[in-house]
């Protein structure tokens, strides 16, 4: 394995949450949804396919090679899989990808809810049409899936219709990846906690402002999502390294988004926003962490 390959990085490809929301208000941070790509030791982990997933899909055809990637999905809401139809990688030969995702309490397979959304009448060419060589993975919750010497772990999160997060694991670092998911008002999470213990990464689901999230007006408890408040308490309590601000509502645009990042970085520095385009090096994360001691 050359010294290229030896890294644990973190590309992210869509950051919002719900619905794309392009134009010049949003065009800082990006307006497609949920999709991030873990390069890992040579390994390619893909994570959700909203519709960043196309623009990972341009930028692996412009590399000209054979595609090999794990693709791993949180839950079948139509933010994180409306990329897959026009994920161009998956319609060509020669490429290969192992599909992974939890079966959903109706008893769909992440393979049965990926068909459907390609069904007539809502698209003209079936999921069959693929000719890349795709294997559907179910998983348990709570199962670890080893990738080489790589480990991911998923656990339940408290989403409508359920969801889980993942923890990657490498040569002692760690990348949670936790959208999606709603706070309990009394206590937090011990699913997250359990996924962000020591995580030189968190990426978080702060949809909403606390203000937000409690609105007499418009309320969001219920809806499934977090604010970054609830995300700066889970940080500290997990010792996270870093903790990245994702799924962000279509409703925030730049501006509201510089906001949130200024606030988020006052109650936890090591804080960023995450925006399309934007890589994160873990080991120079810890390599930072370290030097602070």
């Amino acid at each position: 394995m050359s010294d290229s390959n030896a890294q644990f990085t973190i590309h992210f490809w869509g950051v919002r949450g719900s619905i794309p929301c392009p134009g010049a208000e949003t065009v800082r941070y990006g307006g497609n949804t949920s999709c991030i790509e873990m390069r890992v030791n040579g390994e390619r982990l893909i994570f959700d396919g909203g519709t960043g997933l196309r623009e990972l899909g341009q930028h692996l055809l412009a590399e000209g090679k054979s595609i090999h990637a794990s693709m791993f999905f949180t839950h079948s809401h139509w933010d994180h899989i409306q990329g897959f139809p026009f994920f161009v990688p998956a319609f060509l030969p020669n490429n290969q990808f192992e599909v992974y995702g939890v079966i959903s309490p109706n008893g769909a397979t992440i393979e049965q809810r990926l068909n459907d959304q390609m069904l007539h009448p809502n698209f003209p060419v079936p999921l069959q049409i693929m000719q890349a060589q795709l294997k559907f993975c179910d998983l348990s919750i709570g199962e670890t899936v080893s990738i080489g010497d790589i480990s991911v772990v998923n656990a339940l999160l408290n989403h409508p219709g359920e969801a889980v997060g993942y923890r990657v694991e490498w040569n002692g670092l760690a990348a949670a990846y936790i959208t999606d998911t709603e706070h309990f008002p009394e206590r937090l999470d011990e699913n997250v906690l359990y996924l962000a213990q020591n995580a030189d990464v968190m990426i978080y689901d702060c949809t909403y402002t606390d203000a937000e999230y409690h609105s007499e007006s418009s309320s969001k408890v219920g809806w499934g999502h977090s604010t970054w408040q609830e995300a700066v308490k889970l940080a500290k309590a997990a010792n996270v390294k870093k903790l990245v601000v994702f799924h962000h509502d279509p409703l925030h645009d730049d501006d509201f988004m510089d906001d949130i990042g200024c606030k988020t970085a006052t109650a936890f520095p090591n804080s960023i926003v995450a925006r399309e385009g934007m890589v994160l090096d873990l080991a120079e994360i810890k390599a930072l962490e370290l030097a602070k001691r």
